[in-house]
């Protein structure tokens, strides 16, 4: 398997969920919409939304969820991820690897690694894609979170070394170094599709493109480019970086699409292309 570097966790003051795993301090740009009482008979829970990643041609992709708060947003997380997805994001292409009747048993954290429990079903079936796919998801979804690092895995209570019949190695816990052939050469990870921007809009993410450089068109909802520039990550060319950038938006309100790809050193054609749906607000 390819290896790369791992992102560092970041340092959380708070003691974070010890054995309900983990807290999104927004390192990828998370926020709480906290929605507020009506009236003393007729309240509405308070809410806040995690990422979790599905699978686009085999690559891990993340999307938003909406939840109610929780201080166990490690196990939220995965309790939204072991839905699948919607109707709407299997319209948009995407997919998960993870078996529908998969259940999640247990979660905890402690230095760093996440240890998920989860029911035989998680390795029922499938070839080694599959298989790779399916631990992708986990870690991409519980790496998120800065306070975890890697995570190791559990069937059924017991620990495991290897998933599934094609023995995909788990042991040590997996980071996101060793989930590198299931990530694509760009991946977005703020704003996630749909989100509600304003200008100028931050992206962030990670990397690993020829020279380092993230092409960025910005398109409205005719398709008509309005914008085009270029970000630089950390590392390229074999190594994946990371990338943090504003872009300033057209002075309007409504749909754009934020379309991030790699300009063919060859030709200057788009390649790695990833397109992320936005609503420009006021």
């Amino acid at each position: 398997m390819s290896r790369l570097p791992i992102r560092p966790a970041a340092t959380v003051a708070m003691l974070c969920a010890l054995l309900a795993a983990g807290c999104d301090s927004g390192s990828s740009g998370d926020t709480a919409t906290e929605a507020t009482p009506t009236t003393a008979t007729e309240t509405r829970p308070v809410t806040s939304s995690v990422a979790v990643y599905l699978l686009r041609d085999g690559k891990v992709s993340p999307v938003r969820r909406t939840i109610e708060s929780t201080p166990a947003v490690a196990r939220a997380a995965l309790t939204e991820l072991l839905k699948g997805p919607t109707a709407d994001e299997r319209a948009d292409g995407l997919s998960s690897a993870i078996p529908s009747e998969t259940a999640l048993r247990d979660i905890s954290l402690s230095g760093g690694v996440a240890t998920v429990d989860l029911d035989g079903t998680f390795d029922d079936g499938g070839g080694s894609a599959s298989m790779l796919g399916r631990v992708a998801q986990i870690v991409a979804t519980l790496t998120r979170f800065p306070t975890i690092e890697r995570v190791a895995f559990r069937i059924d209570g017991a620990p495991v070394e290897a998933v599934g019949g094609e023995g995909v190695v788990v042991d040590p816990p997996v980071g996101r170094r060793a989930i590198e052939e299931q990530t694509p050469q760009i991946l977005v990870e703020s704003p996630l599709p749909g989100d509600p921007v304003r200008s100028p809009v931050r992206l962030r993410g990670t990397a690993n493109v020829f020279e380092a450089t993230v092409s960025i068109d910005v398109r409205g909802a005719n398709g008509k480019l309005l914008k085009r520039t270029f970000t630089t990550a950390t590392s390229g060319t074999g190594t994946r970086g990371t990338f943090d950038t504003e872009v300033a938006l057209p002075d309007r309100t409504g749909p754009v699409t934020v379309v991030a790809y790699e300009s063919s050193a060859e030709d200057g054609r788009p390649l790695h292309v990833v397109e992320l749906p936005l609503q420009l607000v006021p």
